[in-house]
């Protein structure tokens, strides 16, 4: 007999989830994704300044918080046509891709692993064992066997206690986990070490944005940052990121490989089809043309073959969200008119969400999507990474395919991303030392205008489309990575891209579904969720509270 389960809620993510999945013969037969939460920043919007729009949107988020502000002052720069100057543009990659390196941290060690780490069995490591794997798997400036010792007595605490804080109500014991006791062990105290760094990633954001979360120093025409450009201040950005990328590629990424060579079978589990990029990181004035991370569309995983993205292509379909009916919009004429009705996930609507497509077709977005157009158009620092990475696991490149892929994709290209931002800073400093401090490019807002602007964020491809009619937003529209890789499906039933990875997810414990928690995780959704297992031949339900 099938069972039915209710998993409410999933934290470890941000915002309201609910998965529900059909379970038969121990795998995931069929799943639904629905967004619990309805917002109507867009709403907001109409009748203001466009000059005022990003401090708006970046507050859908406290997590992804400069991306949208990004985003919005790329779009009203589209539309009134100006140029910001080098410096500027200098400053904003600097700032997104410090929201890289703490993101994609954060998201490793303190919202993921524990899908893949039993911390609880960390307490039957030795520490002396401990401190050898440690030795041999990283190059971390701390460790020894006391090291370990004092971390396994801090754990011990926190269980003998029956508060277990972060690490409280997760599936200890659960025979998915496949890490020895040490390696366990050497994760958990990694798991400590990135908290401590966290201020320090995010001290970055502060230094050239004012403030992190919610940074104040971008402008439409440049940023506001003049007093930044004080050699100090670049100079204390530079020992922050030397800092951040000493830890990623002396313990993220080893402790990537180390996980990852337990879990190879996952590189067959949680694929998608259809993959899109807009790309990011323009290096010269032609930003479009420049981007250091390129963009490009791959569809039906033919890497052989990598199409060029057009945003007149993004439609959102309203078939199966709370809105009112109409056809699939461009996001210029896209309406965001909420119509709240019953949760139906069979036959009718189940989902705050709406649904993105690119031509008419669901496409993943985020670290996996980026990685693999850049390796598919010959991106050297990219497919350097890739194939060292696939020859110490052994494993073939359509392993990339998958949750592990995924999980994989985000640490290479925090490794490559934080790489480049050492020229940027020099050349920063270089055009200071030389006189040149202009951040910000004057211009004149029209009385009418259409403009997009397109960013890759750590979760994904983001899109920002605003009309300005009588010098105010007429309309505004914003397609986001969790919308895009968690949206219901559409109007001719295909399903979204976290909808299509969980269909074959195996299900050791229907009781205890870690591994449906693997997969959606591995997307980085920027929304809470509950997370609801069903096997349609039962009505038996458990209810089961994870983090």
């Amino acid at each position: 007999m099938g069972t039915r389960i209710t998993v409410d809620p999933i934290t470890r993510i941000e915002g309201h989830l609910r998965i529900e999945v059909e379970v038969e013969d121990g795998k995931v037969k069929n799943a639904w994704s629905s967004g619990q939460m309805f917002r109507g920043i867009e709403m907001i919007l109409q009748g203001r300044d466009p000059r005022d729009a990003h401090h708006f949107v970046q507050r859908s988020c406290g997590v992804c918080t400069y991306t949208h502000a990004l985003s919005s002052v790329r779009a009203v720069e589209n539309a009134v046509g100006v140029k910001i100057p080098e410096n500027a543009r200098i400053m904003r990659n600097l700032l997104h891709a410090s929201q890289f390196q703490h993101d994609h941290l954060i998201h490793f060690y303190h919202l993921h692993a524990l899908d893949w780490v039993d911390i609880v069995s960390a307490l039957k490591a030795d520490p002396k064992k401990t401190a050898e794997l440690s030795e041999n798997a990283s190059n971390a400036r701390w460790g020894g066997t006391a090291y370990y010792k004092q971390v396994q007595q801090r754990l011990q605490t926190f269980v003998d206690s029956g508060q277990l804080g972060p690490i409280n109500n997760a599936y200890w014991g659960h025979p998915a986990y496949k890490l020895p006791p040490e390696a366990n062990l050497m994760a958990t105290a990694h798991y400590f070490e990135a908290l401590r760094l966290q201020s320090r990633t995010a001290k970055m954001h502060a230094i050239f944005g004012g403030k992190n979360p919610h940074v104040q120093s971008l402008v439409v025409g440049g940023v506001t940052s003049v007093r930044d450009l004080d050699p100090d201040r670049i100079f204390q950005f530079l020992y922050l990121w030397k800092e951040t990328q000493e830890f990623i590629r002396n313990v993220y990424i080893p402790d990537l490989l180390a996980v990852a060579s337990f879990y190879k079978d996952w590189g067959g589990i949680g694929g998608t089809t259809n993959f899109l990029a807009w790309g990011d990181f323009p290096e010269s004035e032609n930003e479009a043309e420049s981007l250091f991370m390129p963009g490009g569309l791959i569809m039906k995983r033919d890497i052989k073959t990598v199409g060029v993205p057009d945003q007149q292509k993004v439609t959102e379909d309203v078939t199966r969200g709370w809105y009112e009916d109409g056809a699939a919009q461009h996001p210029y004429k896209g309406e965001t008119k909420p119509k709240p009705g019953d949760y139906k996930p069979d036959d009718g609507k189940y989902s705050w969400f709406k649904a993105p497509r690119y031509d008419g077709e669901p496409c993943e977005v985020g670290p996996l999507a980026r990685v693999l157009i850049a390796y598919a158009k010959g991106k050297k620092e990219i497919q350097e990474v890739v194939d060292s990475t696939l020859k110490k696991l052994d494993i073939p490149v359509t392993a990339l395919f998958s949750t592990l892929g995924r999980t994989a994709a985000r640490g290479l290209e925090t490794v490559v991303i934080g790489n480049v931002m050492e020229g940027w800073i020099m050349k920063l400093f270089e055009n200071v030392k030389k006189g040149d401090t202009k951040t910000y490019q004057s211009w004149e807002m029209p009385d009418k205008g259409m403009g997009f602007g397109l960013n890759d964020v750590p979760r994904g491809a983001l899109g920002h489309w605003i009309e300005i009619e009588n010098k105010k937003i007429k309309n505004y529209q914003y397609v986001v990575p969790s919308t895009w890789n968690l949206g219901p499906r559409d109007g001719k039933g295909k399903p979204g891209p976290v909808e299509e990875a969980l269909i074959g997810t195996p299900v050791a414990d229907p009781k205890r579904p870690l591994e449906i928690l693997r997969t959606v995780h591995s997307f980085d959704p920027c929304i809470a969720c509950g997370v609801h297992v069903i096997d349609p031949q039962s009505n038996q339900v458990y209810k089961i509270r994870v983090i």
